[in-house]
């Protein structure tokens, strides 16, 4: 990246700086949101800023979300650092304030934004069509801090998963996702992404209540499933479940609908599926078609 988005600016990356008395750095009191352009279109931009102004009012930090203004940021930014697509990150910090921990409301938050090329995958759509593997991790999924995760600063719990992760030769072979549980062994999500699964033409996925992240990819494809009638249920699932399902997903903003066709764990155990792309009418190859028609991808 040659430039970054510092309040508006388009500044050089190497001159992009915000002070170490922000409470983002000092306590991790600031939010962010990923997402991914089509044809140089902010996908799903709303829900995202949504997301964000909520996460932010939970916080005290003061946000008004311009949806046209920060495309506009998004379009120069791209053009800047010579991107027709891009993957972008969106940050808004508490902001400089005294040591200690606040008594009231942050007023002057910093807004950074940052936007790099896709994944090296297909180049249209920024989807790999190879199988992918899903390794088990015994890091479990901590609770959220408050009523509901945030996508929040605070990625200490991530990056021990991602560091577990690569210690297991076969998941750093077949780049594979990680997938934690919640203390009570319940399948939670990724470090990344969110779990889908199907079984016997039922689709699954985690409850909120196991203290995932409430991704926007994953409140979209729970909203194409209820337009194409496809029985849908969220729950408390086991990994042993997982062994039996038919079918198996992951969703992010920049991956999209990532099938899943190996299952590892740490114990050096392996499970196959069939991979679901290769079934037209699979669950998994509807939703992603549906997914795609919406980004505006033939």
């Amino acid at each position: 990246m040659k430039y970054i988005g510092v309040n508006g600016v388009l500044t050089e990356a190497a001159k992009a700086v915000i002070h170490v008395s922000d409470h983002g750095f000092l306590y991790g009191m600031g939010l962010f949101e990923t997402f991914r352009t089509y044809k140089g279109v902010p996908f799903l931009l709303d829900r995202h800023l949504h997301r964000l102004q909520e996460g932010c009012r939970m916080l005290g930090i003061p946000f008004q979300p311009d949806e046209e203004q920060l495309t506009r940021h998004i379009q120069h930014l791209m053009v800047a650092n010579g991107l027709d697509e891009a993957y972008i990150r969106y940050t808004v910090s508490a902001g400089e304030e005294v040591l200690g921990l606040p008594t009231g409301d942050y007023t002057r938050p910093n807004h950074i934004l940052f936007a790099k090329p896709l994944p090296s995958t297909n180049t249209q759509t920024g989807q790999s069509t190879s199988p992918s593997a899903l390794q088990l991790l015994r890091t479990p999924r901590n609770t959220p801090e408050g009523e509901v995760r945030l996508k929040s600063l605070h990625y200490m719990n991530n990056i021990l998963a991602k560091r577990e992760l690569q210690q297991y030769a076969e998941a750093v072979r077949y780049k594979a996702e990680g997938m934690m549980l919640t203390a009570d062994g319940f399948l939670a999500e990724g470090m990344v992404s969110n779990l889908f699964f199907v079984r016997n033409n039922t689709l699954y996925t985690p409850d909120l209540s196991t203290g995932i992240l409430p991704g926007i990819t994953r409140e979209f494809i729970l909203e194409l499933t209820h337009l194409r009638d496809i029985p849908c249920e969220q729950g408390l699932y086991r990994w042993d479940e997982l062994k039996q399902a038919d079918e198996i997903f992951m969703t992010n903003s920049i991956q999209e609908i990532r099938p899943v066709d190996l299952l590892l764990e740490p114990g050096g155990a392996t499970n196959h599926l069939s991979v679901p792309l290769t079934q037209p009418r699979s669950i998994t190859a509807l939703l992603l078609h549906d997914y795609r028609q919406k980004a505006g991808i033939k």
